[in-house]
């Protein structure tokens, strides 16, 4: 039976959960704007993975990923500590923007639900 998952799968997997707490911890200490970690994409190689990120209010959502973009070292370095990895890969981290669409989706829906249907 062939397997299901490859490494980069795995590791992703793995990241998403120490990325996840390390970003949680960092929000709860530093004041920063509410941010999770959706989800973790590592390329095959294992030489950089993006992380993405939703935030609670959709305007701070930019701006906490910059700051978390400025503190990718820091997480790659704590990371390397954590895993046992020959090289932790690289952290990018970007807004995830789905669940904001999908809001704009269901507003869009529910508003054109309350107009009733369309006259002939």
């Amino acid at each position: 039976m062939p397997q299901t998952f490859n490494r980069a799968d795995r590791i992703s997997a793995e990241l998403r959960r120490l990325v996840g707490t390390m970003v949680h911890e960092v929000v709860r200490d530093n004041a920063l704007p509410s941010v999770s970690v959706s989800d973790v994409e590592a390329s095959r190689e294992l030489d950089s993975a993006t992380v993405y990120v939703t935030a609670l209010l959709s305007e701070q959502g930019p701006p906490a990923v910059k700051l978390l973009n400025g503190m990718a070292k820091d997480f790659r370095r704590e990371l390397s500590r954590m895993m046992r990895l020959r090289r932790v890969p690289e952290l990018r981290f970007k807004y995830d923007d789905s669940v904001d669409k999908g809001e704009r989706i269901e507003q869009l829906l529910r508003a054109d639900k309350e107009r009733g249907p369309a006259s002939e």
